[in-house]
C-alpha cells in the first residue's frame, strides 16, 4: 500500500470532515494536536509519506491485508468480523466491592486483572474533565476506575498511547472505539517499515460503537439543558430505551430522546463499518434487555489467556450467550456494515482505482456479497 503524507490527510480525511479525532496522528511529531473534538495542524510539513498518513483509520485502510496479517485469512465480511468465542460477561465478586460500574464493569475489570498480573505494563484510558473526554495513562489497578463511565464523545484517545510509546511504556493496555482500534492495528504492522520495530502493545480492549458524537455539537447541546459542572455520568441504555440518560449531583435524571441526540453525530460516522471493533484482542458492549451485562467477543489468544484469568481469579463472570441476543447483535452490526460501504461505494471511496486515493479497500467480492 503506497503511504502520502500529511497535506493529503488534510485533504482527504480533515478537510472533508471525515476525521473522528481519534488522536491516532497526534504526538507523533511536532504538527498535529487535538483541541476540544478536532485535530488541527499547527505547522506545514513537506513529507511525502507520514505515520499520521499510515495509522489513520479514514485513510487507505486495507481490511483484506488487515484481516490476513492478524487472523491469518482474508477479510469475509462477517457482521462481527473475526473471533474465537462470543459470551456474557459482567465483573466479578473480587471487583464489585470496589465500586459502582457503567453497565457489566467487564471493561474495568480485565484492564484491572491485565495490570496487577503483568500482562500489561499500563493502560491508555479515556477519562474526563466535565463532559470533555481526556486520555490518560494509567499504570495502577485502582486508577482504572477513575475512568470507568462512558464517554459518548469522540476523544483523541490515540493520542495518549504515541505518547505512551514515546515514554518508552512496552505491553500496553488500549481501551478504544472500532477506529480507534483499527488505527492501533494499523500502527501494529508496521506500515511505514522501520528496523527494530517491535509490536508496543500488550491487550487491545474494544469497545462496541455505533456512532460518536461531535464534542462541540454536544456541548453546546447539552449547556442548553443542563450545568455541564452538575453532570456525574452520562448513559445510553440499549434498545429499546431510545433515550440518553444525564445523571446530575443529587442523583436527578434528566432523559433526551435519541432523535435529538444523532443530529450531533458527526458525518464521519457514517462511514464506519465496524460497531464491534472487529480488530480488537477483546471486544465488549452492552448487552441488549439486561443493562448490568455485556457482551464479551474473544477474538485472539491473549485475549482469551487474558479472560480465562480474570475468570479464575475473580475479576470476571461469564455465562452463554443467548441465541436471541447474538442474532440481533449479527443483524444491527451487518445493517451498520452494508448501510456504511453503501454510502463509501455511492461516494467513490471503496476499491478506488487510477491513482485515486481510497478511504477502505476489500475484496471486490466480499464487498458485493454485504451490500447485496
Amino acid at each position: 500500500m503506497k503511504i502520502y503524507g500529511s497535506k493529503e490527510l488534510v485533504e482527504d480525511v480533515i478537510s472533508r470532515d471525515m476525521c473522528i479525532g481519534c488522536g491516532a496522528c497526534n504526538f507523533l511529531c511536532p504538527y498535529f494536536r487535538p483541541y476540544r473534538g478536532k485535530v488541527a495542524m499547527l505547522f506545514p510539513c513537506d513529507l511525502d509519506k507520514g505515520r499520521c498518513w499510515a495509522y489513520c483509520p479514514k485513510a487507505e485502510v486495507d481490511l483484506e491485508e488487515l484481516s490476513k496479517i492478524f487472523y491469518g485469512k482474508a477479510y469475509e465480511g462477517d457482521p462481527l468480523g473475526s473471533y474465537e468465542e462470543i459470551r456474557i460477561s459482567r465483573a466479578g465478586p473480587r471487583m464489585m466491592a470496589k465500586g459502582d460500574f457503567q453497565a457489566g464493569g467487564t471493561v474495568s475489570s480485565i484492564v484491572s486483572l491485565a495490570l496487577k498480573k503483568g500482562y500489561i505494563s499500563s493502560a491508555v484510558l479515556t477519562d474526563r474533565k466535565g463532559i470533555l473526554p481526556v486520555p490518560r495513562i494509567v499504570t495502577r489497578p485502582e486508577e482504572v476506575l477513575e475512568c470507568s463511565t462512558s464517554k459518548y464523545t469522540a476523544a483523541p484517545t490515540l493520542s495518549a498511547f504515541n505518547q505512551a510509546v514515546k515514554d518508552g511504556y512496552r505491553n500496553i493496555g488500549v481501551v478504544g472505539t472500532p477506529c480507534q482500534v483499527l488505527a492501533v492495528a494499523q500502527m501494529r504492522t508496521n506500515p511505514m517499515e522501520d528496523e527494530g520495530f517491535e509490536d508496543p502493545t500488550g491487550l487491545v480492549l474494544g469497545l462496541f460503537c455505533t456512532w460518536a458524537l461531535d464534542y462541540r455539537a454536544f456541548e453546546e447541546f447539552i449547556t442548553s439543558r443542563v450545568d455541564v459542572s452538575s453532570i456525574r455520568k452520562v448513559d445510553i441504555p440499549p434498545p429499546p430505551a431510545e433515550i440518553m440518560e444525564v445523571y446530575t449531583d443529587g442523583g436527578a435524571k434528566m432523559e433526551i430522546p435519541l432523535d435529538e441526540v444523532r443530529k450531533l453525530v458527526p458525518e464521519t460516522c457514517t462511514y464506519c463499518t465496524d460497531m464491534t471493533s472487529e480488530f480488537a484482542d477483546i471486544s465488549v458492549g452492552v448487552l441488549e434487555g439486561r443493562p448490568d451485562m455485556n457482551t464479551l467477543i474473544i477474538r485472539t489468544q491473549r485475549g482469551k489467556d487474558i479472560v480465562d484469568e480474570a475468570i479464575k481469579e475473580g475479576y470476571l463472570v461469564v455465562e452463554e450467550m443467548p441465541k436471541k441476543n447474538l442474532e440481533h447483535l449479527r443483524w444491527a452490526a451487518g445493517n451498520k456494515k452494508k448501510r456504511a460501504l453503501v454510502k463509501a461505494r455511492d461516494a467513490g471511496i471503496v476499491n478506488t482505482s487510477d491513482g485515486k486515493r481510497s478511504l477502505l479497500r476489500l475484496a471486490p467480492k466480499t464487498l458485493e456479497a454485504i451490500i447485496a
